[in-house]
């Protein structure tokens, strides 16, 4: 679980909540109407914008901003270097033993066509189409998040025109005018949490995500292919270390 996004979460809705209570009551707060516009609408124009299937599958892209844990590069240097080890010592096929203990499904397949014998330059294609549809399917989470946050304020301010109207249509009668200008601006107001709060901090956290993985997914290729090839350990730890910066390398030794 990504704790920076739980803290995220609970110090900024929970700051917001108490300077709401602080200032008089969480009720004023709640518009049944309010809520139907803007999280309506902006579900609304998100499909109109995005093929159903994409929309779909958001949800399991957006489990990325609060679950993955990914590994760390040095580890995973360090993983190849006891593959590079191992092999230089008692060949490729020596790693098949090791398919069954890797649970990246990436790692694994890379691995797998290594041990099969396969010329670098097509493991290369392979895995590399794989790196870029990835990105790609990752690029789409995010995009649909970034789309929703432009989304929500707009329908905010559209339910703010709404609740202006139906104010000026009762002029006639002071007592509804205060009322009505409350929830024309409680639509505005969860416009802009949604946007700023959730879904814009979302769509960030799902790029800086992607670009960690693919930084992995990079790593991971350059290994295999340095292995394959069958290459001095010593240069393969010097070819990963290249991917992190200096603070970040596995120290040599």
């Amino acid at each position: 679980m990504d704790l920076a996004t739980i803290i995220g979460i609970f110090l900024a809705f929970g700051l917001v909540i108490s300077a709401i209570m602080m200032g008089g009551g969480l009720l004023m707060f709640i518009s049944i109407p309010s809520a139907l516009i803007v999280i309506g609408g902006t579900l609304g124009a998100t499909l109109i914008n995005y093929p159903l299937g994409h929309v779909i599958g958001v949800l399991g892209v957006v489990k990325n901003a609060f679950l993955t844990k990914l590994e760390e590069p040095s580890d995973t240097i360090d993983k190849f270097l006891k593959y590079a080890n191992r092999a230089r010592k008692e060949g490729i096929l020596s790693l098949e033993p090791l398919l069954k203990e890797i649970d990246d499904d990436y790692l694994r397949k890379a691995m797998q066509l290594t041990v099969d014998g396969v010329e670098s330059q097509a493991i290369q294609e392979i895995m590399q189409t794989e790196i870029d549809y990835q990105r790609e399917r990752h690029e789409i989470g995010a995009d649909i998040f970034a789309a929703m946050g432009t989304y929500a304020p707009a329908l905010g301010m559209i339910g703010t025109v709404i609740g202006l109207v139906q104010m000026l249509q009762g002029l006639d009668d002071p007592g509804t005018i205060g009322p009505a200008m409350a929830v024309a601006l409680i639509t505005t107001f969860y416009g802009v949490v949604l946007a700023n709060l959730v879904f814009n901090p979302i769509s960030g956290k799902l790029r800086t995500r992607a670009k960690e993985e693919m930084l992995l997914r990079e790593l991971t290729l350059e290994g295999i292919l340095s292995i394959s090839k069958g290459e001095n350990p010593r240069i393969i730890e010097e070819k990963l270390n290249g991917f992190l910066p200096p603070k970040m390398r596995r120290k040599t030794g």
